[in-house]
Order: structure tokens, then sequence, then C-alpha cells
């Protein structure tokens, strides 16, 4: 290509900042005199979108690469990239809110009344990566109410599309290293569990600063988390930890995930163990998004309804834990053993469980 037929790129064309610039149109100047503080709200909810688009332009890339069984590294070493960037931005999202919150209810009353009905709960980007994520597996419910027909008809077509945590689940079922050969990890765990609760059991009994009553009471939480932990290996015990709410995911992806929170040590497990934590901080982050949003609420409208017609900060403070989409790994921490009472593995395991060469191995075998 000639050099000269290359069209210099400016920076102002390439951005499209005449559009970018010139997308705030204030409704409160429509009505009279414009309300200073609505260009900031108009900003920071445009700044929202923005990055709620690029969330889902990596999500879409995650999902992409475990649509393709059998996942190699690579594909988890891209997944982990992408679940760390979407995590940087959630962080953004959750400063963005200091901002808001420079606007006082008292301003927030020069414009409020003008956006009626409009609301947040009309983001369909973010109820896309709501859905995405696998929010409509854990809360199955039709995408109705506040939205057009054919945001509603979108919604509805993601809705039927794998998600991340179903992905997930797929993905930590057909995990390897449960059983292998004649070696059975679940019975040497069973037995390094028996073994710590027999320990616990001492020191409540041993401990002289409990009262009879104190006593008592750790002695019956110390029955609840043996039941837990047989529960956990059993399928019929691990339906009752569904019902109760505790896991969503399926038995064999439970243990999966927990085998590899125990044994995150070794190298193969690395990134899998990275990418299960991300899950969780990802959570973790629109958990807080969703509770300062609601204390933000409380803040600029008290206990008034909000533009979109739901209760305002009762509501949104309710729909908090409701939403919280990877709880099952959060839970995982009541099974962990420390690493001192950890099964030690066969020596073909974990090797398995590394990247090795042995001395008789040469760079061209196959």
């Amino acid at each position: 290509m000639n050099e000269r037929s290359v069209k210099e790129l400016y920076y102002a064309d390439y951005l499209q900042l005449d559009r970018l610039l010139n997308a705030q149109a204030p409704e409160s100047r429509r009505h009279g005199p414009e309300a200073h503080d609505e260009m900031l709200f108009i900003i920071t909810h445009q700044a929202y979108e923005i990055w709620f688009k690029q969330i889902l332009h990596e999500l879409k890339s995650v999902l992409g690469a475990f649509a393709v069984p059998p996942l190699d590294e690579h594909g988890m070493g891209i997944i982990v990239a992408r679940l760390e960037r979407i995590i940087a931005i959630q962080k953004v999202l959750n400063l963005q809110i200091d901002v808001l919150e420079t606007i006082t209810p008292l301003d927030f009353l020069d414009f409020r009344d003008y956006l009626i009905p409009a609301s947040g709960f009309q983001s369909v980007q973010f109820r896309e990566i709501e859905l995405r994520l696998g929010l409509g597996v854990l809360i199955p419910q039709p995408v109705t109410g506040r939205l057009r027909s054919e945001d509603v008809a979108y919604l509805a077509d993601v809705t039927g599309e794998p998600s991340l945590f179903e992905q997930v689940d797929a993905w930590l079922a057909r995990m390897p290293f449960l059983k292998f050969e004649d070696y059975d990890f679940w019975e040497s765990y069973r037995r390094a569990v028996a073994a710590m609760l027999a320990k616990d059991r001492r020191s409540i009994l041993e401990n002289p600063l409990f009262s009879d009553a104190e006593r008592n009471a750790q002695l019956i939480e110390l029955d609840n988390t043996r039941r837990k932990f047989d529960y956990l290996l059993d399928p019929a015990g691990f339906e009752q930890l569904k019902a109760q709410g505790m896991f969503h995911l399926r038995q064999t992806s439970v243990l999966s995930a927990l085998f590899i929170q125990l044994y995150r040590d070794e190298p193969i497990l690395h990134l899998p163990f990275r990418m299960l934590s991300h899950l969780m901080d990802i959570d973790e982050l629109f958990t807080a998004w969703r509770s300062r949003h609601a204390l933000m609420a409380q803040r600029m409208l008290g206990s008034k309804i909000g533009t979109g017609g739901s209760s305002g900060h009762d509501y949104l403070r309710e729909t908090v834990d409701k939403k919280r989409i990877f709880r099952d790994l959060f839970n995982l921490s009541t099974f962990l053993i420390p690493r001192s009472s950890l099964p030690a593995l066969p020596r073909r395991l974990k090797q398995s469980l590394n990247f090795h060469f042995t001395g008789e191995q040469k760079l061209d075998d196959h």
C-alpha cells in the first residue's frame, strides 16, 4: 500500500469525541434552568455503561474459551487474564460511586423528578452481565418490567446461552484427579477430617475457660460441622446441602473445586486456583457495588421510592445477597483442612500435577 494514500488518523476522530462529548442532554434543560449536577449524573452513568461494554467484551472471551473443551493451560491463562481485567474494571466502578456521592440529596432533587420512570434497572448491559455470569441459573425468572420489548427479547436470548456458572460447573465435573488408578483421595480425606474433628473435640473438652453452657454449644456446633462433612461426600446428603442453599454446583464439581483449593500449591493447579479465586473476587466486588449503591440510594432518597418505581434503598438492600452467583466457592472454606493434615498424594498422581521432565525423556519425544 502506498504510504501517501493512508489517511492520517486524528485523535478526536479515532475516539469519535464529537459524538461522545455531545451525548449529554440534561433533562432539566428542557424544563427551565439546567440543574448543575445533572451533567455529572449523566456522565457517571454513561461511564458505567462504557465499562459494562468492556466487561461484556472480556466475559464473552472467557465464555468462548470455556466453550471449546478440553480446556488446556493456554486457555486457562487467557481466562485468568480476562477475569483479572474484569476485576480491575469493577474496582473503578466502585470508585465512581465516590464521584456520584458529591451530589448532595438536595442537589439531586433539582432534577430527580424529570428522570421518572428511567432507572438503573433498565441497564440492559448490566442485566446481560448478570445473566452471562449465571444469575438466571440461580434465580430463574422471566426478564420483564421496565424494559422495552426488544430488550426483553434480547435478554431472553442471552438467558438461553450457557452462562459462566454453567461452564465452570461442566469444567469442574470433568476434572480427572478425584480418583487415580486404585487411589481414592476422598477416603484419605475422610480419615484426615475425622482426625481433625477429634482433635477439635478434645480441645473443647479440655478448655478450662469454657462454662458448661459454652462447652455444650461448641460441641453442638462441632457436630453440625461433622454432619456437613458427611453430607459433602454422600450423594443423598449433598442434596440436602443443596436444598439448604449451600451449593448449586453438582457434587463432582464441588469436590473438584475443593481439591483445587486444598492442593493449590501443585503446579498444574496454580491457574485453576487463581481462576476460582477471581470468580469469588468478581462476586465480592459486585456485591460491594450493589451494597454501596443501596447506601447511596438511602442517602439520596431516604425512604422515598426510586425513579423506576421500586422501594428505593430497601429494595436494593434486599437484593444484594440474593444476587451472589459463586457463593458455592465461598462455602468451600467450611471444608478446608490444614496443609499439615492433607493426605499425601501417590507419587504418580503427584507427578501428573506437575510440569516435569524425567531424566529419561528427550526434548524431541512425542
